[in-house]
């Protein structure tokens, strides 16, 4: 087949992958860098003890095998692919960390980071790596990903995978051959074989399955393809423009394929969004609305004879936020992708965090109660707020009416999020984990912030347990 310069661009994003160093980077986007470690290392740390982690834990801790990395918090050594694969899990177990970004404006959302991060540490530990080393490896591959998926102009979601576990398969693969030391052939080799391992449906969402925080396997996959083509073994000549590759199979095709090396090595993108509330981005707009009610107005939740949720067209048959809430298997599921609930339960406790997603606060009679005072309307066609747009109505047994509309807050993605801000998120999870003391979590802010000085990044891991 003629070779293209499209199936020349995994090429030039091995190239790229391998050989950029620590100082070609921005200095923004390192500092960027930073605060995606601080956000995520956070929600692992406040999702370390969700439902469900436990017996994975358990699981990969009977079954043995070398002692290379560390699962944070629990203190446990596994090999470097399975404590990768569990401290993503934990980071995801809120849908609580950094996703949304910006690439020539366009808004991409995803959840890379919650992968490349973890799996950047399990090998950086195993590897000993330096602190600049780790900035640099992390930020490539944060960049990959989200050219990777805006060049698609394609939502994988409404294609039925889950984008946050599809495409980090590349940014884990990229960040663990670079600091395994493969060389670009390698590499290439790796993203082929990567693209043998690919899943994830979207339906865990639906459902409210445990699998939803799965994205871990995505660091799995990374390590072992890493690892595989460092040994010899080859993988697909163009795993994203071949005629059954990435972009063929999984996206209906690539819409830009010019933006995969478009001012590559001198623009650098990322995830921007640091989410104020745990549960998915949806029900943020949704949230907002119900805090903004009870903050401005005199409002008892055992008082309130009805709650209308208005949202955009078709959002109750192509939202699973809109579904109708109902408590299964994971309790924790259902919660966290549901309109219903986080309405219900910010009109009740007046505000929002992850005390809201305790199993017992899920489970309480009195949110459970107002949910069912709650129905959902679709909006008009002309509705303004566009697609993530709420309309929220609270009618009270006195006859009083309370309504608040919103859009989504697209300011905590087009503009800088202050470090303070982060941080304070950061000290939220802390807090609520109760699992780390203070003087280590300071530590670990400290450590990070000054990233560039650190010999071995092993001293970072000795914290966050």
């Amino acid at each position: 087949m003629p070779v293209t310069s499209e199936f020349k661009a995994i090429e030039t994003l091995s190239s790229y992958v391998i050989n950029t160093k620590y100082e070609n980077l921005d200095k923004t986007f390192v500092e960027d860098v930073k605060n995606r470690l601080i956000d995520v290392i956070g929600c692992a740390i406040g999702g370390c003890r969700a439902p469900g982690n436990q017996a994975l834990i358990e699981l990969y801790n009977n079954w043995g095998g070398k002692h290379e990395a560390t699962v944070w918090i629990h203190g446990l050594k596994a090999p470097a692919h399975i404590a990768a694969l569990i401290n993503t899990v934990m980071a995801r177990s809120f849908d609580f960390e950094v996703m949304a970004g910006i690439v020539e404006d366009k808004t991409f959302a995803a959840h890379h980071a919650a992968s490349i991060i973890p799996t950047a540490i399990a090998i950086g530990e195993l590897k000993k790596v330096s602190g600049k080393e780790l900035l640099t490896a992390i930020g490539v591959a944060d960049d990959l990903n989200a050219r990777l998926l805006v060049a698609s102009g394609t939502s994988p979601i409404g294609i039925g995978w889950d984008g946050t576990m599809l495409f980090s398969n590349f940014g884990t693969t990229a960040v663990a051959s670079r600091l395994l030391g493969l060389n670009e052939t390698q590499l290439k080799h790796a993203f082929g074989i990567v693209l043998n391992t690919m899943a994830g449906s979207i339906q865990s969402l639906w459902d409210g399955a445990t699998t939803f925080k799965f994205q871990g396997m995505a660091d799995h996959n990374g390590i072992l393809a890493a690892q595989l083509a460092k040994k010899g073994w080859t993988g697909v000549d163009d795993p994203l423009f071949s005629r059954f590759g990435f972009y063929n199979v999984y996206m209906k095709g690539c819409k830009d394929p010019g933006l995969l090396t478009r001012d590559l090595g001198k623009k650098f993108w990322g995830e921007t969004y640091y989410k104020p509330y745990p549960s998915g981005m949806p029900n943020h707009t949704a949230i907002d609305c119900a805090l903004a009610l009870v903050n401005k107005n005199e409002i008892n939740a055992d008082d309130i004879k009805e709650i209308i949720i208005h949202v955009s067209p078709k959002a109750l048959t192509n939202s699973y936020y809109a579904k109708p809430f109902a408590l299964r298997e994971y309790p924790l599921g259902d919660a966290i992708f549901s309109y219903p609930y986080t309405v219900a339960s910010a009109l009740l406790k007046k505000s929002m965090g992850l005390p809201n997603f305790t199993d017992e606060a899920i489970r309480d009679p009195k949110v459970n109660a107002l949910i069912t005072k709650t129905k959902m309307v679709e909006q008009q066609e002309d509705f303004t707020r566009g697609p993530l747009g709420i309309e929220l109505e609270v009618f009270m047994n006195d006859g009083r009416k309370f309504k608040e509309t919103k859009g989504a807050n697209t300011s905590w993605v087009k503009n800088r999020i202050t470090r303070e801000t982060i941080i304070k998120k950061y000290w939220h999870q802390i807090d609520f984990s109760n699992t780390i003391s203070r003087n280590n979590a300071q530590k670990i802010l400290d450590l990070i912030i000054n990233l560039e000085q650190v010999d071995n990044i092993g001293l970072l891991v000795k914290l966050i347990r």
